[in-house]
């Protein structure tokens, strides 16, 4: 595995790699800490592509709080001997200025609900950071593929807008959550949790299996504003299992648009935004009406 610093170098090193046709090119961007979840989107990109470039960029634009940034765990030759194991073939590792050099003064935005709701109110601007680096990353590197996780589902439709918005030539890969045993979503927030908040944190996937569970359970007397409904049974749910667990927010909406959904003919996103022992979690999942307990 290559590992790469500067613009120029990526830009050359990927001129040359396509010159020689290994193509497609897969990308996938993380800020490292890399975990189970980062490493199964390399190895998927691996069994598609040709070539893969990852990038480890602790992007400082996209953090509201910076005692965040500075507790974000960084291991970078950790992370690189994940990749090359994983199966990567080129590493880019800019820093900050490389990125963001003297001067620079453009933002990209996505605008409308996608990241107005949820993160969008909890942590403003944090968006118009992920989209600009992301941006900067696909003009720079050019891939073919760029992989992100479902786990971070508001994310993966910001940037599928931005792509589509501005006609960028790579198709956005959403891959499934990768979690643990427990179905805790991997994280590199995770590595800061205390035993105590471990245990408490495992609220989260209790939550968004019952969310199915309720679903499933509904029948004809169920109202059709089943959204806040399910919202209801599921904060009643928060408080009477884990009340120290600080909530932002719990939502059932529209996978596609982020929007508080009423009734349920189809599928829906549950989506949670927790701080378990002062940190912060988030997980989704999409519930379905199954046509063997469907109702409507």
């Amino acid at each position: 595995m290559e590992r790469l610093v500067t613009v120029e170098e990526a830009r050359f090193t990927l001129h040359e790699t396509r010159a020689v046709g290994k193509t497609p090119v897969g990308f996938v961007p993380t800020m490292g800490a890399l975990h189970d979840g980062h490493l199964a989107l390399i190895r998927q990109a691996r069994t598609e592509c040709e070539t893969v470039v990852v990038s480890v960029f602790v992007n400082p634009t996209q953090f509201n709080e910076k005692s965040d940034l500075d507790a974000y765990p960084r291991d970078l030759e950790r992370d690189a001997a994940l990749c090359a194991e994983a199966g990567a073939d080129l590493l880019f590792t800019p820093d900050a200025a490389e990125i963001y050099p003297q001067g620079f003064s453009t933002t990209v935005t996505v605008d409308g609900t996608l990241s107005r709701l949820l993160e969008g109110t909890f942590r403003p601007g944090h968006f118009a950071g992920v989209a600009t680096v992301v941006a900067k990353l696909l003009n720079i590197l050019q891939p073919d593929r760029a992989y992100f996780g479902e786990k971070d589902w508001q994310q993966l439709k910001v940037v599928e807008r931005m792509v589509a918005d501005l006609n960028l030539p790579v198709a956005v890969v959403p891959c499934p959550t990768v979690r643990e045993p427990d179905g805790l979503a991997m994280s590199s927030r995770n590595t800061r949790l205390s035993p105590e908040a471990r245990q408490q944190a495992k609220v989260i996937p209790y939550l968004l299996d019952t969310a199915q569970d309720l679903l499933d359970s509904s029948n004809r007397e169920m109202p059709t504003n089943l959204g806040p409904v399910l919202r209801h049974w599921l904060l009643t749910l928060l408080e009477s299992h884990q009340p120290t667990a600080e909530r932002e927010y719990i939502a059932v909406v529209d996978p596609e648009t982020l929007v508080d959904v009423n009734e349920i003919t189809d599928r829906a996103l549950v989506v949670i935004a927790l701080r378990v022992g002062g940190v912060r979690l988030i997980d989704n999942r999409m519930i379905r009406v199954r046509a063997e307990v469907s109702r409507f």
